[in-house]
């Protein structure tokens, strides 16, 4: 290398940019995840077994239902035999639900037979949950005396969606909201979010996806992401797990008592009054009220809730606020009839607001607009997703429902920013041979810092971080030669 060239360079590669696709686990799925140890710890809790049962297929419900009383082992030729040849599909969909919770075990029986049995921890525990018996699942407020604040279900109902309301708010960046540090950390953590040095958390591709899906959806999406650093934080993920399906049982507007929680439960108690899902006036309050959210959670979450796909119903049901509010004109002139401040947060990650009146506000999608949303992670399917979802009832009614100029534009400015990126580099050319080239071109490969190489032309890229080591290995070259 003759003097090397030195200098920072914007430098252009082609790219094609990584879709994040929001998947969110259904309760059977989420279990069978679970190590074998921590799987037989849950069904020690009578809630939890009740639980798993409610979520089993219809067809699998029957046969642990034929097997909870019985003490022995069926044969595996009698349990084929409780459906006919042409539902075998079913069945062996059902053999595979409950083997893979671990509530089916395969033993062997007199004479060399293979037979089936139901887990015996979960077989009493589901009695118990069935039949009664057992200890309280929780301690009901009664026995701290009547509760002078008390809250009624409807009072309950508006806390809980006022507190998740903040959260979604937070995602889109409204001002006013403000929520812990640790809620951020989750949601960054969870890829909801993103935070570059020195700035505040923005919302990511999948944060966007997000805020499409039902709000049932999304509390069982975010109270998964809980779960999974629930070890990381020091809690116990059977106990913390037991609660919520403790919670979900409970009845609404009754109180419950704190007493003879363990200080990780406590905790957790903390973080759930933050997320809406239980009212405890004070931090150091005695008493707690479980509301709607909480009482749901467990309960119809086996549907597959992929947002990538979210359909119209989900987002008809959507607690992010109204459904059928968008007009959108040829001249990309977008009216949104609402009152709710989410959803005018959600129009303006996409689009530049001109007017806001008191029941309808004006925005005009742009090149910039959508770009900046792209550079955001939401890409332009997901835009014209929630234009289409929440289209006023006189565009529903037109075919196709977005004007198509309008629509085909925002997936062409997609793809004007996604033809290049922009790479900052340190040039290398000036070779005086093929060989000083491949050397410091393999070097520069072996330390990971090589963005680029043209061999013909001996010209080469390396980061701006790499660029101090490769040109030390140069020099000490250069001196052995």
């Amino acid at each position: 290398l003759n003097g090397y060239t030195r200098f920072i360079s914007t430098f252009l590669l082609s790219c094609m940019k990584l879709r994040v696709q929001l998947q969110c686990k259904n309760l059977h799925e989420f279990l069978k995840e679970l190590s074998p140890e921590i799987l037989d710890r849950l069904y020690n809790h009578p809630a939890t077994c009740l639980a798993v049962y409610r979520e089993l297929p219809a067809l699998a419900k029957i046969y642990v239902m034929r097997m909870v009383f019985l003490e022995q082992p069926l044969p595996q030729a009698a349990v084929a035999l409780w459906v006919k040849k042409d539902s075998q599909k079913n069945h062996d969909q059902c053999v595979s639900v409950l083997t893979g919770l671990r509530l089916w075990h395969i033993q062997q029986l007199p004479g060399g037979l293979q037979g089936t049995v139901l887990n015996p921890v979960f077989k009493d525990n589901l009695r118990i949950a069935l039949l009664g018996g057992g200890k309280a699942w929780a301690d009901e407020g009664c026995s701290l005396g009547p509760d002078r604040h008390a809250r009624d279900v409807e009072s309950l109902d508006r806390y809980a969606m006022e507190r998740w309301e903040v959260i979604l708010h937070f995602m889109v960046g409204s001002p006013s909201a403000a929520v812990s540090q640790d809620l951020a950390q989750l949601l960054i953590q969870a890829g909801l979010m993103r935070s570059e040095a020195g700035e505040a958390p923005c919302i990511t591709s999948a944060g966007f996806q997000f805020l499409l899906l039902d709000t049932a959806s999304q509390l069982w999406y975010f109270t998964l992401q809980y779960l999974k650093t629930a070890q990381s934080r020091g809690m116990d993920l059977v106990e913390i797990l037991s609660f919520l399906f403790q919670l979900s049982f409970s009845t609404l507007g009754r109180d419950y008592s704190v007493e003879g929680m363990s200080e990780s439960l406590l905790t957790f108690l903390q973080h759930l009054r933050e997320f809406g899902l239980v009212f405890q006036r004070k931090r150091k309050s005695r008493r707690y009220y479980p509301t709607r959210l909480a009482i749901t959670l467990a309960a119809g979450v086996t549907a597959n809730t992929s947002s990538s796909s979210s359909s119209s119903s989900a987002a008809a049901s959507s607690g992010t606020g109204d459904v059928g509010f968008i007009v959108v004109e040829t001249n990309y002139r977008l009216y949104a009839y609402t009152n709710s401040e989410l959803q005018i947060a959600l129009v303006a990650l996409f689009s530049e607001m001109l007017y806001r009146f008191p029941n309808v506000v004006v925005a005009q999608v742009t090149r910039e607009s959508v770009q900046q949303a792209i550079a955001n992670g939401i890409t332009a399917q997901q835009i014209i997703h929630f234009l289409r979802t929440r289209a006023h009832p006189v565009m529903v009614k037109q075919t196709p429902v977005l004007p198509p100029t309008v629509t085909d534009q925002i997936r062409l400015w997609e793809l004007e920013r996604d033809r290049l990126q922009f790479t900052e580099g340190v040039l290398y050319n000036q070779f005086l041979s093929q060989a000083d080239f491949e050397v410091l071109r393999d070097r520069a490969q072996g330390l990971g810092v090589l963005v680029w190489q043209n061999a013909p032309q001996r010209v080469m890229v390396v980061t701006p971080h790499g660029h101090s080591e490769v040109k030390r290995f140069w020099k000490r070259q250069k001196s052995h030669t």
